[in-house]
């Protein structure tokens, strides 16, 4: 049997169609019975309203001459079921439909709703028989009226026909103070742009809509094997109802987004990502519900799966997550390793925890970004950049443009560090304060032993992920990649220096975090807040500098306060962290005897720095003075076997000493511009300068000016 809508295209956009002008009729058949009422007939509102009468042309030429005024309504229903019927495309007012159970009634009193979006003529029509409010859109008691009629809602009151879209969130009031008829109802835009098939929808403050052919399929994901074996059996887990939350976890880094799509790929759906809100107190968060409200309808009209992203849940806290109204479908939720599930979509979750890429993982990605980029760098960058997934790509990306600058096409390892810098800035800057690097360990003096241990941390660092390939059994997963150092002595005696030096021949880029600051500034935040440093600085591979470390990694103490409570939270955070931290990070320390032994025995390497002896002190001043300096060898080995000063301290001397040099005109360092600049830091330390009333004299430089300087002094 042949269908009056047969001509119509067998697409979203025709499906539209046929529910608009379904719509558009029923409005038509509203106004003539008004018209009756007042005594005039349709033809009057035609001539004020002459669009409408181009409408009611347009239904008419497919429908039968003999269909009468009132078997309109129930012709077109089983016209528009038998168009729906003939075809297998995904409608989205269909889908709708079937998800909430709506009728056709509540489908065409929401294409009512939103004839004003579609075309603006509307309005003037509505405010005219809305008067005397004069609403441009249609209240809740219109809609009600015009679909109150026989075959449709008869028996109903108005507040029927509406509920269902309300309860769906289909629609929205503009007006909730007002009486519950006066309610001004209105698609929001988002979801009308699904309905009549755009194929970018406008943006919306939280959600991303994604086709699903912006994912690649699970096999070309490159991923370690073991998952993507595993990866591979969640399609059809979800499917099949046993798993109804999709839980990834993972650094943010690591495409923990392209992994799910990759799942509503193998499901035929799309991704809807969703950053939302979060409200409440520390512990117990829950989604804002603005977000949310519009969720379910929208994956359900777009065959959409939903994918949750939270990335700020700190230790201890949890998200309350509830259903979404308007969808029964697998819903995705992407979280770093951190934060905890609760509500009705915890109850079956699946969870998978992105595991980090190996060497021929990264270098299949280096490859797949510099593709058309040749490199003769690229076994070492694989194994200097230990980038996840996503940063992988994006550093690629900035070290072609990098390499453009240059105009070359050969991407180097230098144009991947910089770019590496770059993406830093953009996400750790705020977290934690760069530290320009440079040097090599010759500019450091230390004692044998400390440059001993410095090298044995710069080898552990460098083949810290080759090292895992070649452990014993015994060692099981209780290894990583992470490297933990701590670095303990007085203050200047070249701490931060050898953390410089070690991320300057490493290649890697240095962020300082102020422990003791930390805790001062954000009270009952700190675990919080270390999390945020810590999984950036790991997910970036950079080198992390604690200082202060005494100020969280002190001696645990009984508890005999809410204070000693919470800083033996902090601590029991820091070493829990630290433990299965997979990046290298350095703690400092100039109370070394107060470091909790827990933490020392679960660092890799530990550092004694101790103030410098007389050979070593002699080489950092040969190091840090200018080259041109005047000071005579004899008095220099002098001020070096008398003045036990740390390297700080020396260099402070030496730079305090060029700056006198300069002020004077001549630039050269003398004698008496070393005394000074020495006694300077002795006064700054409040203690007695060893050179008073030895070497005090200043050399004559030819003028009494020098003679009176020399008497002054």
């Amino acid at each position: 049997m042949s269908n009056a809508f047969e001509h119509i295209p067998h697409t979203v956009q025709g499906h539209f169609l046929l529910n608009f002008y379904a719509a558009v009729y029923r409005l038509i058949r509203y106004v003539r019975r008004l018209s009756q009422a007042e005594g005039t007939d349709l033809a009057t509102y035609f001539e004020r309203y002459p669009f409408v009468a181009g409408y009611f042309d347009q239904v008419k030429q497919v429908m039968p001459d003999d269909v009468a005024w009132e078997d309109a309504s129930t012709w077109l229903e089983e016209e528009i079921a038998g168009w729906e019927a003939s075809t297998d495309a995904h409608l989205p007012l269909r889908a709708l439909t079937e998800e909430t159970g709506l009728g056709l009634a509540s489908r065409i009193a929401l294409m009512i709703a939103g004839l004003v979006d579609e075309d603006s003529r509307f309005g003037t029509l509505f405010s005219h028989l809305q008067e005397p409010l004069g609403y441009r859109r249609p209240c809740l008691e219109t809609i009600g009226q015009v679909m109150m009629e026989r075959g449709w809602a008869d028996g109903a009151d108005t507040w029927s026909v509406c509920r269902p879209l309300l309860r769906a969130e289909l629609v929205e009031v503009m007006n909730q103070d007002a009486p519950r008829p006066e309610w001004v109802l209105r698609v929001p835009a988002l979801l009308w742009d699904v309905i009549r098939g755009e194929v970018e929808p406008r943006p919306a403050p939280c959600y991303h809509v994604h086709s699903s052919e912006e994912f690649a399929p699970i096999d070309d994901l490159v991923l370690p094997a073991t998952f993507q074996s595993h990866l591979g059996q969640v399609p059809a887990l979800v499917a099949s109802g046993k798993a109804e939350t999709l839980l990834l976890r993972g650094m943010q880094g690591s495409e923990r987004l392209a992994i799910f799509g990759a799942v509503s790929r193998a499901l035929d759906r799309g991704v809807v990502e969703v950053h939302p809100p979060m409200v409440g107190e520390a512990g117990g968060k829950r989604v804002g519900e603005q977000c949310l409200k519009y969720l379910g309808p929208l994956c359900t009209m777009s065959r959409c799966m939903p994918a949750l992203v939270f990335e700020d849940l700190g230790p201890g806290e949890s998200i309350d997550l509830p259903r979404l109204t308007g969808y029964s479908g697998p819903v995705g939720v992407v979280m770093e390793f951190e934060g905890g599930l609760k509500g009705p979509l915890a109850e079956k979750p699946l969870t998978l925890a992105v595991p980090f890429l190996q060497s021929e993982q990264r270098q299949r990605l280096w490859q797949q970004t510099l593709v058309g980029h040749p490199t003769q760098d690229l076994s070492e960058i694989t194994e200097r950049f230990l980038l996840p997934g996503g940063h992988i790509r994006q550093v690629g990306a900035m070290a072609v443009a990098q390499a453009a600058l240059d105009h070359r096409e050969e991407v180097r390892v230098e144009d991947v560090r910089l770019a590496c810098w770059t993406l830093n800035r953009q996400l750790l800057d705020a977290l934690a304060t760069h530290i320009d690097v440079e040097g090599s360990w010759d500019r450091l003096v230390v004692s044998e032993a400390t440059a001993a241990k410095l090298y044995e941390l710069e080898r552990r660092c460098r083949h810290r992920e080759r090292l895992l390939d070649h452990l014993g059994v015994a060692f099981g997963t209780t290894t990583n990649r992470g490297v933990r150092a701590l670095f303990t002595g007085p203050s200047g005696t070249g701490k931060t220096l050898a953390a410089k030096i070690l991320a300057a021949e490493l290649g890697m880029d240095l962020y300082r975090v102020d422990l003791a600051s930390v805790i001062n500034k954000y009270i009952g935040e700190a675990e919080k807040n270390l999390h945020r440093v810590l999984s950036r600085a790991e997910e970036l591979d950079v080198i992390l500098l604690l200082d202060e470390g005494d100020a969280l990694l002190g001696n645990r103490t009984e508890v005999k306060s809410a204070n000693d409570r919470y800083a033996n939270l902090e601590t029991n955070y820091l070493l829990q962290r630290l433990e299965n931290y997979q990046g290298v990070v350095v703690v400092t320390t100039n109370a070394g005897q107060y470091i909790d032994k827990a933490f020392q025995r679960r660092m890799d390497v530990v550092v004694n720095f101790v103030p410098p002896k007389v050979h070593e002190r002699r080489a950092i001043w040969q190091l840090h003075l200018p080259q041109n300096h005047a000071v005579d060898r004899a008095y220099l080995e002098e001020v070096t076997t008398q003045c036990a000063m740390t390297g700080g301290q020396i260099r402070n001397a030496a730079l305090h000493a060029t700056l006198l040099a300069v002020d004077d005109g001549e630039g050269v360092v003398h004698k008496y511009h070393l005394v000074e600049a020495v006694q300077s830091e002795y006064r700054k330390a409040g203690a007695l300068c060893p050179l008073n009333g030895n070497g005090r004299d200043r050399e004559t430089r030819g003028s009494m000016e020098a003679f009176l300087n020399a008497l002054a002094t």
